[in-house]
């Protein structure tokens, strides 16, 4: 068995229920239910952070498009003559 540690956390009644019918629902404790939803966020957490490096790396890299650019594609979207996408 892995080692655990008790996290507490206040959250609103309403949110409060809907975990409890979730787990109701899945037939799950509300631990479960916590545990699943937690791992997720951190996941997506993770990913994002992984992502905006990996951006601000391409900007030190120079690998950018300029906003005049892209403001010209949008607005040329549903004309008679759209732009190709920019590229860096």
């Amino acid at each position: 068995m892995t080692d655990t540690k008790v996290l507490t956390a206040h959250i609103p009644l309403a949110l409060a229920e809907k975990v409890d019918a979730m787990a109701a629902r899945l037939e799950r404790s509300r631990g479960w239910v916590m545990k699943q939803a937690l791992a997720a966020w951190v996941d997506q957490e993770e990913e994002r952070h992984h992502l905006t490096l990996e951006a601000l790396h391409d900007v030190d890299a120079g690998r950018v498009i300029d906003h005049q650019a892209v403001q010209a594609w949008a607005d040329s979207l549903g004309t008679d003559k759209p732009l190709p996408p920019p590229s860096a």
